[in-house]
């Protein structure tokens, strides 16, 4: 089956920063809003986009915390928001719309990594209410203000999708637990959703990707004990970060999201995983860990998990009835 999934030579690589790829671009007057732009490569992403001109928006679970983050930093709005409750979300997309402003970027950034397992609303699985679920709501709740004038929608995803497809026997992980594998079913659906939003958004001019990052050490590992860490080799027993493992540092991290928010390389495309700033290649069948798996880019899967996560969270900007 022919894909689209290939390089397209951007110019940048794993090593680019974020304010690389923003080199020469002016969002001046643009609206980007940024889930956890205030931690990790999301805040780094915040820091990259108000430098180029743009205003965004961050919606945090922890209000507190994200005002002292981004304190200083001009051209920036924190509210409040949970993504792990949808009544929280539907609150913060009215009173955005109630502004009467326009999007022009959305930042799916945040998410939470190999939890302990965790139920949220009607029993769900946290990380695929979380990660996925919750900026399902938060796009589809926003629609009115991102069609207009047409917008890029980033889906930040993992590699850790490479873990799981989409568990559709047991997507709440109600038979046994198993961290990572719930983690990468969550980053599957990133992916998925990217792909399928990009498909119902086109015709308005709105384009939507996903991508994998990098290996950065953020707090989005704060579930994980420092033993567990360096039986996996990402650090060593002093908490220091072995080099071999290539981590990223968060400017690095941040750039990938950043470009696919931006860049005019991606202009008429969509719908894609990328990674290293660069349009990702599919993966090997032999598990080789990078590119992107065929189960994560399935038109009828992301179809499928469209219409499962419209009936949960109630809400579908594209519904015809």
């Amino acid at each position: 089956m022919s894909t689209a999934q290939h390089k397209i030579g951007s110019g940048f690589g794993a090593t680019s920063t974020a304010d690389d790829v923003l080199e020469g671009i002016d969002l001046t007057g643009k609206l980007a809003i940024v889930t956890g732009g205030y931690s990790g490569i999301g805040l780094e992403t915040t820091r990259a986009l108000v430098r180029a001109g743009a205003h965004v928006v961050v919606p945090a679970r922890r209000r507190a915390t994200a005002e002292e983050a981004l304190a200083g930093l001009d051209g920036v709005e924190v509210d409040e928001m949970d993504l792990g409750d949808l009544e929280s979300v539907r609150a913060f997309a009215e009173r955005f719309l109630a502004s009467g402003r326009t999007i022009d970027i959305v930042i799916d950034s945040a998410g939470i990594m190999a939890c302990p397992e965790t139920r949220v609303g009607p029993g769900w699985e946290a990380q695929f209410a979380t990660n996925h679920l919750g900026h399902f709501a938060l796009v589809n709740r926003l629609w009115p203000a991102i069609a207009p004038g047409g917008a890029r929608i980033v889906s930040v995803s993992s590699r850790g999708h490479h873990n799981s497809g989409i568990r559709w026997n047991d997507i709440d992980w109600q038979d046994g637990y198993d961290k990572w594998q719930a983690y990468g079913q969550a980053k599957t659906a990133n992916v998925l959703f990217a792909v399928h939003l990009d498909r119902l958004g086109r015709d308005s001019g709105v384009r939507a990707f996903a991508l994998h990052p990098g290996g950065i050490l953020t707090p989005l590992q704060r579930h994980l004990p420092k033993r567990e860490m360096v039986e996996r080799g990402w650090i060593d027993e002093n908490g220091e970060p072995l080099d071999p493992q290539g981590f990223k540092t968060p400017p690095q991290g941040a750039a990938t999201q950043v470009w696919a928010a931006t860049s005019p390389a991606l202009d008429g495309l969509g719908g894609l995983y990328l990674e290293d700033c660069d349009v990702a290649e599919p993966a090997p069948e032999d598990g080789a860990g990078f590119g992107v798996k065929a189960w994560a880019v399935d038109p009828d899967q992301a179809a499928r998990l469209w219409e499962l996560s419209a009936r949960r969270t109630g809400v579908n900007a594209f519904a015809t009835d």
